[in-house]
């Protein structure tokens, strides 16, 4: 392996060796998306003991909400968290010492980011089947899509939040676990886009969730597979991570002629 592979290696590598000597991380992944299944799993069991078996339809789109918006959520903070330990460390300055670029750098945490979703949405899913009897895999092969959809989403909310914390530093690091909370309402990971108001349906329809979750709630409640929501979901993808792109380029640059990578987090 040489090359931009090798670095790209050696930067996921840097993380991965902190999971191996620390088992309460690898328990802080799966713990929040367990605590929420466990939350909304007995929630959906309570609604469809009071509206009957005819709501257990409904419920599963529930259950189906609460784990995708995890893969969006774990997407988003793994590639966030990643980069924030950089900074903890005080090592963003050394690391840019070396040959590593700086989109081998946004290709690790984009890596690391994938790895820490799949451990920590896995055990939820595997619950949701124990406990709850819901199985995300009945949405058939286009979960593989909406899984695409909802990561890349959460890649570039990242890329915009560091991109955030390397212009204000230390003070926009809360941004890392608040910013994606603030799109879910109008994500409709629980509710359709129909139920908001419509000053701020086209809020929603501008964001590649809300398509993805409508899409979800076509297949469990009408068993149709709705293209356009799919469609329309990696076009906004596209255009919202080729901002996102920009502006993390401008703002990296901005922090090397500043010195920030050096002094950033203190």
């Amino acid at each position: 392996m040489k090359g931009a592979p090798r670095r790209i290696w050696g930067m996921m590598y840097r993380h991965l060796a902190l999971f191996r000597r620390s088992w309460p991380r690898l328990l802080e992944l799966a713990y929040w998306p367990v605590l929420g299944m466990c939350i909304w799993g007995f929630t959906a069991s309570f609604l469809t003991r009071r509206l009957g078996t005819g709501a257990a339809v409904t419920v599963s789109a529930l259950l189906g909400g609460v784990l995708l918006w995890e893969v969006c959520l774990r997407s988003q903070m793994g590639m966030a968290i990643s980069f924030l330990e950089e900074l903890w460390s005080r090592n963003l300055g050394h690391v840019f010492v070396s040959p590593l670029r700086p989109w081998e750098l946004v290709a690790a945490l984009i890596g690391m980011s994938f790895i820490r979703m799949l451990v920590g949405v896995a055990p939820a899913v595997a619950l949701a089947w124990l406990l709850y009897a819901f199985n995300l895999f009945v949405l058939g092969p286009v979960l593989v899509l909406f899984f695409i959809n909802l990561m890349i989403m959460g890649w570039w909310v990242a890329l915009a939040v560091v991109s955030l914390i390397l212009r204000h530093g230390a003070g926009a690091e809360p941004l890392a676990w608040s910013v994606l909370f603030g799109l879910a309402p109008f994500s409709a990971v629980f509710y359709p886009v129909s139920v908001l108001p419509a000053s701020l349906r086209p809020i929603a329809l501008a964001l590649p969730s809300a398509r993805v979750f409508e899409g979800m709630r076509g297949v469990l409640l009408d068993g149709v597979i709705q293209w356009h929501h799919l469609l329309w979901a990696f076009g906004l993808n596209g255009i919202w991570l080729s901002l996102a792109t920009l502006l993390f380029g401008w703002q990296f640059h901005q922090a090397r002629v500043r010195g920030a990578l050096l002094s950033i987090g203190e």
